[in-house]
């Protein structure tokens, strides 16, 4: 199996080892020439992977038309604010093209797969999802994601292709829930982050992860997905490692915004991507045109938004109106 992976961050580094290490023929792609240099000449990643040591056989390209070519599959992980222009440069590749960036675009309200199949028309859009974070991927800590795709075929195949000893692969052919599940729970793990800061205890996380599952699978069928779906490792098994773990970005940033941090400063300073902050403003807009009711995408969008303190965005939220659990 030929693969292209495009997008040298941490998760696009990570799929990279992993698939080389599977016996997989891979090519990374970066536009960042000189980091892609250092990376090929030293097999580190230090501020992306600390401690990880890349495999001889993991090749690198910076033309994405060479990286690509003859390519049966391209695994993009790239920000989701920059997703389709690389798409575009794609158009005319024939093949599965795996998203596993998580996101979805303001001015459409398209999930990336919804992007691919748009700017890549001869493409089979897939989406590769679930509690996988980087650092732990790439040190072969087991882990168990889902592989989703419109046809059952063609997630049998990425299924086939990422599938390994410590990389666990389930199929699903609900691709839009995954992909919204995916994308949504970095608003949630901000928020999260949010009441780390503030203090709370392990009974108010556990309250909103079982609240934001709520109000994930809520807009998710809205949508069009399948309630199930949510239950899932792109609902709930990747909310859950998102708002707990100390390796999650969104949920770092969500931490020190409620430490009293100002959004825009945090975000100037970050060192990566905070995926949950526009995904913020695309899932609150796309609420509010059909009508679903999502309180906690509407407080953590006025902590960044609106500079709306993180206490008062709690109190707002906590005491609301009551009403049955649903």
């Amino acid at each position: 199996m030929k693969v292209a992976v495009v997008g040298a961050g941490a998760w696009g580094t990570a799929l990279a080892k992993l698939l080389v290490d599977a016996g997989r023929d891979v090519v990374l792609w970066s536009h960042r020439g000189e980091g892609l240099r250092e990376i090929a000449a030293s097999r580190r990643f230090e501020s992306g992977l600390p401690g990880v040591e890349l495999p001889l056989a993991l090749r690198y390209e910076t033309d994405l038309a060479r990286a690509i070519e003859g390519r049966d599959y391209v695994v993009i992980s790239v920000p989701s604010k920059v997703f389709r222009s690389v798409c575009l440069q794609m158009a005319g590749f024939k093949g599965v093209v795996v998203s596993t960036s998580k996101g979805i675009e303001f001015e459409t309200g398209f999930t990336m797969c919804d992007i691919i199949r748009a700017t890549i028309p001869g493409a089979s859009p897939a989406a590769l999802s679930g509690p996988s974070l980087a650092l732990e991927v790439a040190r072969s800590i087991p882990t168990a994601c889902v592989a989703a795709a419109g046809d059952a075929a063609t997630a049998q195949a990425v299924q086939a292709l990422f599938h390994c000893p410590t990389f666990r692969i389930y199929t699903n052919t609900d691709l839009h829930g995954v992909e919204l599940g995916g994308a949504l729970k970095n608003i949630f793990a901000i928020a999260a982050g949010v009441g780390d800061g503030l203090g709370f205890g392990d009974n108010a996380k556990a309250s909103l992860i079982t609240r934001a599952l709520a109000e994930m699978r809520r807009l998710g069928v809205a949508c069009g997905a399948q309630a199930d779906t949510f239950s899932g490792l792109s609902g709930l098994g990747d909310l859950t490692v998102t708002c707990f773990s100390k390796l999650s970005r969104n949920r770092t940033f969500g931490e020190q915004l409620g430490r009293g941090g100002n959004a825009d400063q945090l975000l100037a300073n970050a060192k990566s991507v905070v995926e949950g902050f526009p995904t913020s403003k695309s899932a609150r807009h796309l609420a509010r045109r059909l009508g679903v009711d999502s309180p906690i995408i509407d407080e953590v969008y006025a902590m960044l938004y609106e500079a709306k303190p993180a206490k008062v965005a709690v109190r707002d939220l906590t005491a609301r109106e009551s009403k049955a659990e649903d």
